[in-house]
């Protein structure tokens, strides 16, 4: 039974979130730049109010500490092997300056976009993981637990689809890949049940590397394209889009927390 709860708890955690994010294939093509801006405020959000704090709660906080410091490392890695890659099969923007800023750059072929599916395969595998402790202490503990991760899993995977579309994949690709990592939250359930002391010794990593992936894919990838529109205008916008972003974690936190 509590199994039943726990497989339950997870596809509605996971598949149900992102599928409610679906609705910004419903967006026009033309708004996607702006609103990479909203996904920023997103991810910093979802980072710095939730997965870093949630860390430090679980574990020793030099533990979270060197989990984000390496995340972020690794994923600097992992980018440049990406840029190689794409470098050497054609013609890129890294080897060639006058295609900054231009249609060649008007997305990162990628690179961004496969970074974010896998820190969201690994947030996605924790929530499972915390869905299943919560009901090993109790059906009703668990299923405030999975209320609680569907409602700040809805903006986070809404930011996730965004930059996907901005990385540039299609948007059949992009909602296909993020119901790929939602399941994730599946397996993270169901490996907790049965070996939920052995998963709750690397949570507070497993949540380090999901801050990292957030913040470098924010700050790195992001943040940067957003200066190539330096108009005060678009600033202003992009501003305010990176304030809603965070405003929308902090009030979910708020509501779920009352």
């Amino acid at each position: 039974m509590t199994l039943g709860w726990i497989l339950a708890a997870s596809l509605a955690g996971g598949v149900l979130s992102a599928a409610l994010a679906a609705f910004a294939l419903y967006l026009r093509t033309s708004w996607i730049p702006m609103l990479v801006s909203f996904a920023i405020g997103t991810l910093l959000g979802a980072a710095f109010l939730e997965v870093i704090p949630a860390a430090f709660d679980q574990g020793d906080a030099h533990e979270a500490a060197l989990a984000i410091l390496g995340g972020i490392f690794g994923f600097f890695v992992l980018e440049k092997l990406m840029l190689w890659r794409h470098c050497h099969t054609e013609d890129c923007e890294a080897h060639d300056p006058h295609k900054a800023g231009t249609g060649a750059a008007a997305h990162d072929h990628g690179r961004s976009g496969a970074l974010i599916v896998v820190g969201d395969t690994i947030h996605n595998f924790v929530d499972g993981v915390l869905i299943a402790a919560a009901f090993l202490q109790g059906i009703e503990v668990g299923i405030v637990a999975a209320v609680a991760i569907i409602a700040h899993e809805i903006p986070q995977e809404v930011g996730d689809f965004l930059i996907l579309l901005h990385s540039g994949y299609s948007r059949a690709k992009a909602l296909a890949m993020n119901m790929l990592s939602s399941l994730a939250t599946i397996v993270g359930g169901v490996l907790g049940y049965y070996a939920l002391q052995v998963l709750e010794g690397l949570e507070t990593a497993l949540l380090g590397v999901v801050a990292a992936s957030m913040i470098y894919v924010a700050v790195a990838d992001l943040i940067p394209g957003l200066h190539r529109r330096p108009e005060w205008r678009d600033g202003a916008a992009q501003t305010v889009l990176i304030a809603l972003g965070i405003g929308c974690i902090a009030m979910v936190r708020v509501l779920v927390a009352h």
